[in-house]
């Protein structure tokens, strides 16, 4: 049996740049993770896990439990990765033996608010096949792949941050620029030594926040229709990783915390922010924490001086039905 595991991830500086040829620092959370299961079994199968069974107690179950994870389990990107991954082995002329297997999946990670949860099953099912098959695949193809399998198969907009942090793990600092992606297919991606990183905190919403989808699809027509305002705010986030880049190696967390804020303020001032997502914010600050969405909304990320503030934070957070926590970024 084959076992894998894939976590979720914290956007950190440049979001959401990475889908328009931007630069962004990402850092993993191993507080919440995917766990694939893959063994030999008669026929091909997808087990379905709870986010799949339309099985509920009553109405109001059906109600709390939609409200939380959506309407998608993680069937259809299972299938979704497996179609994606035959395409890839077909276009790099890997035969693939004639071997069936089973896969199964569960994860913990709180889904639709901005945490990679559905990248990271993907990413997990993905190590599994690689295993199970005896391929090596490098690392920046591998994130692209999970990428794929939500864009090209799903029709989800989505960038690569998510999958590169993912696949790479620790902190990540990702340069998208079009020449590079163009050029060589990828993005160039630089891990850090997550020893930089200041005190940092994850917030996060413990009700269904909008997806990913709802959240982006607008900004992506006007970037694509070549509106200034919003191609040059493209420009702005990705020198906010490249400064933070700088200020993490020189240990200037003033100028870290500064960008932590700028960039999310920039981000209020293009795309509409629901009233949740910005008491979060808001909430933070009026702790002395810096904040920023750690991805599309429902999440939040950013740096805190000292114990005593986190503690406040937690406990400014706890009425607004927001969970506070502290992320493991490494193993």
């Amino acid at each position: 049996m084959i076992e894998t595991y894939a976590y979720a991830r914290a956007g950190f500086l440049g979001n959401p740049s990475d889908g328009y040829f931007g630069k962004t620092i990402s850092f993993l959370v191993r507080n919440f993770r995917a766990r694939v299961l893959l063994y030999p079994s008669a026929r091909l199968e997808i087990k379905p896990s709870k986010a799949d069974m339309p099985v509920f107690e009553n109405l109001e179950h059906l109600y709390e439990t939609t409200r939380w994870r959506g309407y998608y389990g993680g069937i259809r990107i299972i299938q979704a990765l497996l179609v994606r991954f035959m395409d890839y082995c077909l276009e790099a002329g890997i035969s693939l033996p004639d071997r069936n297997f089973t896969i199964e999946y569960e994860t913990t990670i709180p889904m639709r608010l901005g945490m990679g949860g559905s990248s990271a099953i993907v990413t997990a099912a993905l190590r599994a096949l690689c295993q199970y098959y005896g391929l090596e695949i490098p690392l920046p193809v591998m994130a692209n792949l999970v990428l794929e399998t939500e864009t090209k198969e799903l029709g989800v907009p989505a960038g690569l941050q998510d999958r590169v942090i993912q696949v790479y793990e620790g902190l990540v600092y990702m340069d998208f620029a079009k020449e590079l992606m163009e050029g060589q297919g990828h993005g160039n991606y630089e891990p850090l030594d997550p020893a930089l990183l200041p005190k940092v905190y994850v917030a996060y919403r413990t009700s269904l926040s909008e997806g990913t989808e709802v959240f982006h699809s607008h900004v992506r027509e006007r970037w694509r229709c070549g509106d200034p305002v919003v191609v040059e705010a493209m420009r702005s986030w990705a020198s906010y990783a490249e400064q933070g880049r700088a200020a993490l190696l020189n240990r200037d967390y003033d100028t870290l915390n500064q960008l932590i804020n700028a960039n999310f303020d920039l981000r209020a001032r293009i795309y509409d922010i629901g009233r949740g997502n910005l008491q979060m914010i808001q909430t933070a600050r009026q702790a002395g924490a810096t904040s920023n969405f750690a991805g599309s909304g429902g999440a939040i990320v950013g740096s805190y001086k000292d114990q005593r503030m986190y503690e406040a934070l937690v406990a400014a957070m706890r009425p607004l039905g927001v969970a506070v926590i502290q992320p493991r970024v490494c193993g």
